[in-house]
């Protein structure tokens, strides 16, 4: 193994939540006033923390969310999570061979602990991450493509910047990885691979991702 620590993104990297949640957060958008594409949502606020969407309407807009957006958009998530939620095809066994081989990992999200965890529940990832191997940008105030929270993670995991890996999904995370000093693997499922520029390595089917992480 290349890396003492790998630290995984969770939305679209983990758990497919992606499609679902830019889907939904277009839709309320557009309801409050907002015209906003499914393709834009995921443009804009794929891999970001919410208070990105807020400061983006407002810069474009002038015009401020409803204080009760975050819990009314969470509320709608985790419904259809729970509805339709699947794990990224692949993930499970890489996190088997990950916890077979006794490399240390754990998931740094945009997302909310509450988000992660009813993805994870939902999903059956939970029995992979207990409280010690989940971190969110709630934890450090400051959202991706700021590196704090991939620092507040590789800090508490015991592990120095330069002997992680990130698998990202968004140019958010990428540029987060990047300013971390982190070696970061961008997986291409979703995002064009154009757009993660700054990746170390890119890949499309998260079961190439055992392989990668040993060197081949």
């Amino acid at each position: 193994m290349r890396y003492d620590l790998v630290i995984f993104d969770n939305d679209g990297v983990l758990v497919d939540s992606e499609p679902i949640s830019n889907q939904l957060l277009a839709a309320y958008l557009t309801e409050l006033g907002h015209p906003t594409s499914y393709e834009e949502s995921i443009r804009d606020y794929m891999g970001s923390a919410m208070h990105r969407v807020h400061d983006l309407v407002e810069e474009r807009t002038g015009q401020r969310l409803p204080v009760d957006f975050d819990d009314v958009f969470h509320a709608r998530v985790f419904a259809a999570f729970e509805r339709e939620l699947k794990p990224v095809v692949g993930a499970t066994e890489v996190l088997e061979k990950l916890a077979a081989d006794g490399v240390p990992y754990c998931v740094a999200s945009s997302g909310s602990h509450e988000r992660i965890r009813v993805g994870h529940r939902t999903t059956g990832l939970e029995r992979w991450f207990d409280d010690e191997r989940i971190f969110s940008s709630q934890d450090v105030g400051r959202g991706k493509p700021a590196p704090d929270l991939f620092l507040h993670a590789a800090e508490r995991m015991g592990v120095t910047p330069e002997r992680c890996v990130v698998v990202e999904d968004s140019p958010l995370g990428v540029r987060a990885a990047v300013a971390a000093g982190m070696d970061v693997y961008g997986f291409t499922a979703m995002t064009p691979a154009e757009r993660l520029v700054g990746a170390t390595r890119l890949f499309g089917d998260m079961r190439e991702l055992t392989a990668l992480l040993s060197g081949n």
